[in-house]
């Protein structure tokens, strides 16, 4: 591979043309004077896309919707662009020359070099999404070495790898940034165009043939989307091909672009050169008026707002109402794909794509599996692992506040039940905290209900590029989150259990500090399965929710569960409380004793059965708790048997999660 420089020169002058054209020469032209490298040629042809819809209130009634309709064209290298409104098709044309969009629904074929796309194609190219998906809590140079680690081969030498980064973070102009954050929605970072960058050098680390851009300008000043397109600029002028869809650009972006491809209503209404639109467009009958950002005009004829739809076509009425002469944007739109398929651009389009087809090559590829892997398992999971510990370590909102909550509910919790005693008041105050701490381990892990889902696109845009193996980002969060949830729960453990003042001895202490481990990491796994299937915190939060209250419902103290009829009993083995409840009980109370029972009953005889209970098994014997050894750990290995199910399902839902649109 070799290095593409990213320079920005932003020296132009323009001389506009009385034809209404504006010929531009920057210096940028003056590097394309020269003959461009061979790069990659795409084609498309019969391009159709349809979705299907569901509506009613059952959502039973499917129906087709036409997203594109017979699109045929070709991108060579260099700066091609894709305009059109809101809702034209611009951002699913862009995905299926990507090979980003689900297959079904779609028909036609898109070629590279007279060859049909590989299979691995989107791993091969690059692609820039609308929103930056980038690790806010990394640096800029640690979100490009990621890349470079993961998307380069193994056969690339680290040291290659980090010339190749401090080659690019020059080219790219983020020297003076290279060490900085990037930046969350809670913490300050680089700039919006400093992130653009950064996200572009990410997929230009692998030196693709093809880069494809998501509308890369939105969200960013008409400065700094100029200076972003011409870097893009400057890049394609070297051999890359580079596809870009973009709504509304200002002028110097515009004259940048080499060529263009309109669109409207899904059909296509123009593609050639750029610099031959607004000529192709004054020749069909809308001119464009002096001082009129093209893109502008384009917008306004296709919605039937521009003043060239006053002008008649050859029938010598000049005089005429606007309100007749503007139609409905229908017929604007079926005129204008009309006119393009009867002009020149069209039939040489069509004339160019059948020689392409009957040179097209002949190529069976061996395999079918569309994601392939530039590095090994364990390589992955390494730097995986690595940047998903550092993400936590960095952001303190969710490592520091989490911990610091806990420590501060262990001191709290311990100085409110702060040496309890070994009575009835005791007793009643060891039944009431340890239900506490099973139902705090449960529900301080709703803090994590945005565990996938803020990564979400995050995750599926590196999956797809072919960074890692589901299997790695899933090992990856679960040995983090794991590991987080055992240093909370060894910490809260050592400060509750001294403070309140149980069972002073090695073994009690210890099996309290697994149990409050395997009841945090149990629920934390269910909390990771039902996000991992979420796309809204709220929902998942609300779920999460619901389902730790009937949990907390049959946990054993707000209901004697033996007293449960049967037809409800079954739910208390899904508690994951409970188990860590029964588990605490048969750890603290058996071989106390709280009273002398001869002596209660000789007092008071009039007292209820769980007044006159003066020993933990006698307490354990009402609850229905079994107190024999396997009594005990039976809970740990339920505990156990539910993490793994639930990790199950969290895998499986990230496996089939739905990664195209």
């Amino acid at each position: 591979m070799t290095e593409r420089g990213c320079h920005i020169n932003v020296g132009l002058t323009e001389d506009v043309c009385t034809n209404g054209m504006a010929k531009v020469v920057t210096a940028v032209d003056a590097v394309d004077q020269k003959k461009l490298p061979s790069g990659s040629i795409m084609s498309f042809h019969n391009i159709q896309y349809k979705v299907q819809q569901t509506s009613g209130l059952c959502k039973r009634k499917t129906s087709d919707r036409e997203i594109l309709f017979d699109l045929n064209g070709i991108m060579r290298p260099g700066l091609n662009a894709i305009l059109g409104p809101t809702g034209s098709g611009k951002s699913s044309f862009l995905d299926i020359l990507a090979a980003r969009k689900d297959p079904s629904g779609l028909l036609g074929e898109v070629l590279i070099d007279k060859a049909p796309q590989p299979p691995n194609f989107k791993c091969l190219s690059g692609y820039v999404v609308q929103d930056d998906v980038v690790m806010g809590n990394l640096t800029v140079r640690e979100n490009l070495c990621f890349s470079a680690a993961l998307r380069l081969s193994s056969s690339v030498h680290q040291s290659e790898k980090e010339t190749r980064v401090n080659h690019l973070i020059s080219e790219l102009g983020l020297t003076k940034v290279a060490d900085s954050k990037v930046g969350t929605p809670l913490t300050r970072g680089i700039s919006g165009g400093e992130r653009k960058r950064t996200t572009i050098g990410m997929e230009l680390i692998i030196d693709p043939e093809v880069l494809f851009l998501d509308e890369p300008t939105t969200g960013l000043d008409a400065s700094t989307a100029n200076s972003v397109v011409l870097l893009l600029k400057r890049v394609a002028s070297r051999g890359m091909t580079i596809i870009m869809s973009i709504h509304q650009p200002r002028y110097s972006i515009f004259r940048l672009f080499d060529t263009l491809t309109l669109l409207v209503g899904g059909k296509m209404v123009y593609h050639g050169p750029a610099e031959n639109t607004l000529a192709y467009f004054a020749n069909i009958g809308y001119p464009c008026e002096p001082h009129n950002n093209p893109a502008d005009f384009f917008m306004d004829v296709i919605n039937g707002d521009s003043t060239a739809t006053t002008i008649t076509k050859g029938n010598g009425s000049e005089d005429l109402d606007i309100d007749e002469l503007i139609g409905s944007r229908k017929s604007i739109e079926e005129s204008l794909v009309e006119e393009y398929k009867n002009s020149s651009y069209f039939s040489d389009t069509r004339a160019e794509l059948e020689s392409i087809v009957q040179d097209k090559k002949c190529i069976s590829y061996a395999t079918s599996d569309a994601i392939t892997y530039n590095t090994s398992f364990f390589h992955q999971l390494r730097w995986v692992l690595a940047r998903t510990f550092q993400n936590i370590i960095m952001d303190p909102q969710t490592s520091m506040s989490e911990l610091g909550v806990n420590i501060l509910l262990a001191l709290v919790v311990g100085a409110i039940f702060f040496g309890v005693k070994d009575d009835q008041s005791g007793r009643q105050n060891r039944m009431g905290v340890l239900f506490f701490i099973s139902i705090n381990q449960c529900f301080s892990t709703l803090s994590g209900a945005g565990l996938f889902i803020v990564e979400r696109k995050l995750f599926v845009h590196e999956y797809i590029s072919g960074y890692y193996r589901v299997s790695v980002y899933f090992l990856s969060k679960i040995l983090s989150e794991i590991t987080l949830q055992t240093i909370s729960s060894v910490i809260f453990s050592c400060i509750i259990y001294f403070m309140i003042g149980f069972k002073f001895a090695a073994a009690p202490f210890f099996t309290f500090m697994l149990t409050v481990t395997l009841v945090g990491c149990t629920a934390m796994t269910m909390t990771m399965a039902i996000s991992a299937d979420q796309s809204v915190v709220a929902v998942a939060n609300i779920y999460m929710t619901i389902i730790f209250v009937f949990m907390m419902i049959f946990a054993g103290l707000l209901v004697n569960l033996p007293s449960v009829q049967d037809w409800l009993a079954w739910l208390r083995f899904f508690s994951i409380p409970r188990y860590g409840f029964e588990a605490f009980q048969i750890t603290e109370f058996v071989g106390l004793k709280f009273c002398d029972e001869d002596v209660i009953r000789n007092t008071n005889r009039s007292m209820s059965t769980v007044d006159l209970m003066c020993t933990g098994e006698q307490l354990l014997d009402y609850m229905g708790i079994e107190y024999t050894t396997w009594g005990l750990w039976q809970n740990h290995v339920a505990l156990i048997i539910m993490m793994s199910i639930f990790l199950i399902i969290t895998y499986l839902n990230l496996r089939y999660l739905k990664k195209f649109t």
